[in-house]
């Protein structure tokens, strides 16, 4: 204990002593530390707020895309690497049929499209237009308050009603009361009967304006580029999701003639994949970050190795002393050891440091969960340490093998 206490004050005083010099040294390991525990935490974040949208739709509540890959994937707008255009796509009266089915307890329609809408003089050029079924709410979360959604009459009436978001709501209507209210989307008008407070969403769409439709009037109404319609599907309570999947697959191969051993032209796709496809997403990111977190490693441990050869050479006499008192190699080089160990804990406790505070900020100013995982402290500390050790161990060898009467001779 007394090795490790003299060689922790001598990193501190040298430290003092050259402060440019174990400046970089710190800096190098504070940013590479910082950057593991502000990336685990974005990650852990992230996965959170992943699941916590998932959870809002339900446990076992599926998807039917026209069609859907995986992972990150980069088109030059041919019709060969654009296979999603040899897909139909899909109908209302596929959603119909799916929702007859005995496994099937809700079916949820979705189309996009950006249009402009307007009040009045007040005009925004751009906003998400969603056609969606009437039962949308059973499977968005948030609340509709005030006023309500439209029913399954307006629906299959095409009424001409509209819910809007509540950013879409302070911009148009400011302090007027909404409900009532005639917006134009398209040129079209429309009756606000009621406002959407979306739930917490960590990819911020909830703060986008967005305004909410029956999907016959989208259909009607609604200019928009191609035919692509999503489908949310919730089985029945006492049906297993495979075999509500099994029904919906058949059901789909046998309206659109499919013969057996022809690839499905439509993708079904459970949460699972939808979490196993950004799990490696997010993996492949968290591993891009570590390697460039290395980088800042990489020059705390050059610094480590510069200002430790400086300190060899600058008590060379006083090491030659020393083992003409009796000091053996190994107490020369555990001293040396340590006091490299100390300056890169110092970075890393730095690191740390920042790494929390960005991550406390991130939480606070944005929808992200961020949060500090135990394992990045752990590995944050670890790193540091063998940042010094790995680094530190070639000059502390250096100054166990000094000869003495060389040492001593030194000036």
């Amino acid at each position: 204990m007394m090795a490790i206490f003299e060689g922790v004050g001598i990193a501190l005083s040298s430290l003092v002593a050259n402060k440019g010099r174990a400046a970089l040294t710190i800096l190098g390991v504070a940013i590479g530390v910082m950057v593991v525990m502000v990336v685990a935490s974005m990650v852990r974040g992230i996965n959170d707020g992943v699941d916590d949208v998932f959870a809002q739709l339900g446990p076992r509540t599926f998807f039917v895309f026209r069609y859907w890959e995986a992972g990150i994937t980069v088109r030059d707008g041919s019709d060969e690497n654009n296979p999603w255009r040899r897909n139909p796509g899909l109908t209302v009266i596929e959603a119909e049929r799916i929702s007859q089915l005995p496994s099937v307890r809700t079916v949820v329609v979705n189309s996009n499209s950006s249009r402009p809408v307007k009040y009045n003089a007040t005009e925004i050029s751009s906003v998400n237009v969603r056609g969606t079924g009437s039962r949308w709410t059973d499977v968005s979360g948030g609340d509709v308050f005030p006023g309500r959604s439209f029913t399954v009459l307006e629906e299959a009436a095409n009424s001409r009603v509209v819910v809007v978001n509540k950013n879409l709501a302070d911009q148009l209507f400011s302090r007027t009361y909404p409900l009532g209210r005639q917006i134009k989307i398209d040129g079209v008008p429309f009756e606000v009967i009621g406002v959407f407070t979306p739930p917490p969403d960590i990819f911020g769409e909830g703060n986008e304006p967005l305004v909410i439709i029956p999907h016959g009037s989208f259909t009607k109404y609604i200019r928009r580029a191609g035919r692509w319609m999503d489908m949310i599907v919730s089985p029945q309570a006492e049906v297993t999701l495979a075999s509500a999947i099994d029904d919906v697959t058949a059901t789909l191969r046998s309206m659109r003639r499919l013969r057996p051993g022809e690839e499905n032209n439509f993708t079904v796709v459970t949460q699972d994949a939808f979490l196993s496809a950004f799990d490696d997403i997010a993996g492949t990111f968290f591993l891009v970050m570590i390697a460039l977190s290395s980088v800042g490693l990489l020059v705390g441990g050059v610094g480590v190795v510069a200002i430790m050869m400086i300190s060899v050479t600058e008590r060379t006499r006083e090491i030659g002393v020393r083992k003409a008192l009796g000091a053996r190699r190994r107490e020369i080089l555990w001293q040396f050891l340590v006091e490299a160990v100390t300056l890169t804990a110092i970075g890393g406790i730095i690191g740390m440091a920042a790494g929390g505070l960005i991550t406390f900020i991130v939480a606070r100013v944005t929808p992200l969960p961020a949060v500090v995982p135990l394992w990045s402290i752990v590995a944050a500390l670890l790193a540091s340490v063998l940042t010094g050790v790995g680094f530190g161990m070639y000059p502390a060898t250096r100054a166990a093998k000094l000869d003495p009467v060389e040492a001593l001779r030194y000036e």
